[in-house]
Order: C-alpha cells, then sequence, then structure tokens
C-alpha cells in the first residue's frame, strides 16, 4: 500500500499549483480527477474525448509523480456519456493507469438500470487493461453495505472505491464493511464521526489502523488516498500533511 492524494482535495488550485503543493508535503504520486464541473478537477472528460493525445500529454506532465488513479465524473449521457468514458480509458492505458474511479448512481435509480451502466463501464475499461471501481458514496446507491456487494456479485470484473465516511457518517453507520473487502480496487480516507463527514485529523472516529490491516488480510497492495476538502479555520495544508504522515507510520 502507498499513501497518495487527490486533486479534488485542493479545489481552489489550479493543476500547477496542485503539483507543486503535493510535492512540497512529501507526496510520490497524485490521483487526477476528471471533472466535468465539478471543483478540484484535473481536466474535462469532454476536452478528453476533443483531444486524445492532448490530454495524455498534459496528463503526463506531472512533476514527477506517479498517476495512482483518475477519478471520473461525467455529466452526459447515453452514447455521450460512454464515448467519453471509452476516451478516458485510452487516456488511462497510454498513461499506464489501471484504477478508474466512478460515482455510484444516486439514491431512487432503478437497480437494473445502475447493473447495466456498470457492465458497460466494465467492459470498456477492460479493453484497456484498466478497473472500474465504484464509490461507496452517502446519498447514493452504494450508502449501504450490502447493495455494493450485490453490484460486485453481479457485473464481473467491478472493484470498489472504499471510502470508510460512508459507513461511518452515513445512515447505515455501525455496518461491519468486511464483506467488501475482497472487491477493494481504491481508498479514500479523512476523518470522520457520526456526525460530522470531515473533521479535524485526530479529532474523528475512522480507525485507520484496523483499516488498513483488514486491507492488508485481503491482500491488498494499491492506493490509500487522502481525499479532504478545506475547513475553515484551519490551515488545509497542514491537515493533508498530518494525515499523510499519520498513514505511513502505519504501513
Amino acid at each position: 500500500m502507498f499513501v497518495t492524494a487527490a486533486t479534488e482535495s485542493f479545489p481552489d488550485l489550479g493543476p500547477d499549483a496542485v503539483l507543486e503543493c503535493l510535492i512540497d508535503l512529501g507526496f510520490t504520486s497524485v490521483e487526477l480527477a476528471l471533472n466535468e464541473s465539478a471543483p478540484g478537477g484535473w481536466m474535462k472528460p469532454s476536452e478528453v474525448a476533443a483531444d486524445l493525445d492532448g490530454a495524455v500529454q498534459r496528463c503526463g506532465a506531472t512533476k514527477r509523480l506517479d498517476v495512482a488513479a483518475l477519478s471520473v465524473q461525467i455529466d452526459g449521457a447515453g452514447e455521450q456519456y460512454l464515448g467519453q468514458f471509452e476516451a478516458v480509458c485510452k487516456l488511462a492505458k497510454a498513461l499506464k493507469v489501471v484504477t478508474l474511479v466512478v460515482p455510484a448512481a444516486p439514491l431512487g435509480t432503478p437497480f437494473n438500470e445502475e447493473i447495466e451502466r456498470l457492465k458497460k463501464l466494465v467492459a470498456l475499461a477492460a479493453l484497456e487493461g484498466a478497473v472500474v471501481a465504484v464509490r461507496t458514496e452517502i446519498d447514493c446507491m452504494t450508502q449501504d453495505v450490502d447493495t455494493p456487494l450485490v453490484f460486485c456479485q453481479h457485473v464481473k470484473g467491478l472493484g470498489l472505491t472504499l471510502d470508510p465516511t460512508c459507513y461511518l457518517t452515513g445512515p447505515h453507520n455501525g455496518k461491519p464493511i468486511d464483506k467488501l473487502l475482497p472487491f477493494v480496487r481504491h481508498v479514500h480516507l479523512r476523518d470522520s464521526t457520526k456526525d460530522d463527514f470531515q473533521v479535524r485529523v485526530g479529532q474523528g472516529d475512522v480507525d485507520y489502523g484496523k483499516l488498513i490491516t483488514q486491507l492488508q488480510r485481503v491482500k491488498y497492495q494499491r492506493a490509500l488516498s487522502i481525499h479532504m476538502t478545506p475547513i475553515e479555520g484551519l490551515e488545509h495544508t497542514a491537515e493533508i500533511r498530518k494525515l499523510r504522515l499519520l498513514l505511513d507510520s502505519l504501513l
């Protein structure tokens, strides 16, 4: 396992500034966000689809930082959605990136509809040697431990981006996550409590040591990605550094 950080953790910084900040904080890799509209994006999926060669050049210029994963947020639908995702898969292959983090469908989405979407994404990614890791998220279909498990059982090759906060702060808090661990392909981390999605590092209830031990048991060897946004009144880079040092000390 190794510690990385997501560009989404720095919504107020541009691409070059994010890289310089991560290098100053001692990171050796980065999770690049390909967001169409959300803050913290490295570039837009529509830009990747429009100019793949340019995207490869831009996403490959990471100032010696390895790219640990691509986090993909596409706003389109139908063929446009699949076309942009296919372009992202080709980008991943060019960058030698395996993990593609994708959001889960919102609550209320028909189960079979989400299954079909995930099957299509997994098939496109497999053509380029990539793995789709759907995120566990509050207010999405993966907020309950049982649903992402069923997704992975029904969609061969699907993995999970485990966000422990989802099962600490969300409506299904307290449920054990052990049955999800064999399917984990990426991890998002911050500190949280049952009442607050994100708190100051060290003041939350996330048991990083226990989580790392659980992941080691299933031979997880991929990234632990710091995925936390600024908290008003706190020095954000100091919080990021604190969590990096804590995780490094546990590995």
